[in-house]
């Protein structure tokens, strides 16, 4: 696994990218990140106020799982636990599932936690607003990236940062 610093150039682009798709006010100012390269196009992103990764084929960039403050300013949706292996699986969330709703747009970041402990399983994208989603009985809502016990996970793991 490759670390490096990003420049200034390149953190700036990486928290303008980040403040277009996050929640407004979650990103500090950063002057340093440095980047983990997991594998292929994931990487992890670490500063010393929070812990990002970059995932997908769009290349998104969520919160990491680990970063319980930065995953608690953003929406969330509550799974029932027959849902939990599935997500923690990578699998797509799907209106069934789902048992409780914060508001939330589409394409917008939204964390998936377990109806039981509260604790965040997943972080993905929402595939229709959340409005919408509560009319459903079926179809999908959010697209999963990043989950417990993926590449990035474990990858975490090991360098014990």
């Amino acid at each position: 696994m490759r670390s490096t610093f990003l420049s200034k150039r390149d953190t700036a682009m990486l928290v303008k990218r980040i403040e277009a798709s996050w929640p407004s006010n979650i990103v500090p100012k950063i002057k340093t990140i440095k980047e983990y390269q997991v594998d292929g196009d994931e990487s992890l992103y670490k500063s010393d106020d929070f812990t990002a990764v970059q995932v997908g084929k769009d290349k998104d960039i969520v919160p990491f799982l680990g970063d319980v403050s930065l995953l608690n300013r953003f929406p969330s949706v509550t799974v029932d636990m027959g849902a939990v292996r599935f997500v923690c699986n990578g699998a797509k969330v799907t209106r069934p599932g789902i048992t409780a709703f914060d508001n939330f747009k589409k394409g917008g970041v939204v964390v998936i936690k377990d109806e039981v402990h509260g604790k965040p399983l997943a972080v993905g994208i929402a595939l229709i607003d959340s409005d919408k989603a509560v009319e459903e009985q079926k179809g999908y809502v959010i697209q999963t990236l990043h989950y417990i016990s993926d590449r990035i996970w474990e990858a975490h793991k090991l360098l014990n940062i």
